[in-house]
């Protein structure tokens, strides 16, 4: 598999709720986000904006990444955008210690 760089992103949706995702061309992912031409959750809570992102060296890690932030919790997402690294540990104990929350 050929290594290409790629980055995970998380957006602040005009809702206050995060998006996470994936792409190996951050800038224009972004643009498609912030003109609403990404059909689906973003588009229909515009004005989006990119408050974290990382990049990887392939697209399978983007992608095994962007699955795990997904379902963290907004208390931990929150950890990460701040950078706040230290935090990120309990917030993952707390999370397993009550339990994932019945759907």
């Amino acid at each position: 598999m050929r290594l290409q760089p790629s980055w995970g992103y998380i957006l602040l949706c005009a809702d206050g709720s995060y998006y996470a995702g994936c792409t190996t061309d951050l800038g224009q992912r972004l643009g498609q986000h912030y003109a609403g031409s990404v059909a689906g959750y973003t588009a229909t809570r515009l004005p989006v904006e990119c408050v974290y992102s990382v990049e990887f060296q392939s697209l399978f890690d983007a992608i095994a990444w962007e699955r795990r932030v997904k379902r963290w919790s907004r208390a931990k997402k929150e950890a990460l955008i701040a950078r706040d690294y230290d935090r990120l540990p309990d917030l993952a104990r707390s999370y397993q210690h009550h339990g994932r929350p019945k759907r």
